[in-house]
């Protein structure tokens, strides 16, 4: 079962590698991803509520069959 943290780094992954400026900006992606990832999991209720959202699908972590 997948953790908060696992989650956390999941969605930050995701936004960061969505966001728009990091072709023109790529330094800060890094940046994006980083900081996303301290705040959703020092903050698991509002991570969680990502889950299952636009951002990232409920079975991210399902095993591939």
């Amino acid at each position: 079962m997948p953790t908060v943290k696992d989650w956390a780094c999941a969605i930050s992954l995701r936004i960061s590698d969505e966001w728009d400026g990091k072709d023109e900006w790529p330094e800060d992606v890094e940046l994006l991803r980083k900081t996303l990832y301290r705040l959703l999991s020092k903050n698991p209720k509002e991570c969680r509520r990502l889950i299952g959202s636009g951002i990232i699908e409920e079975d991210y972590f399902a095993p591939l069959t």
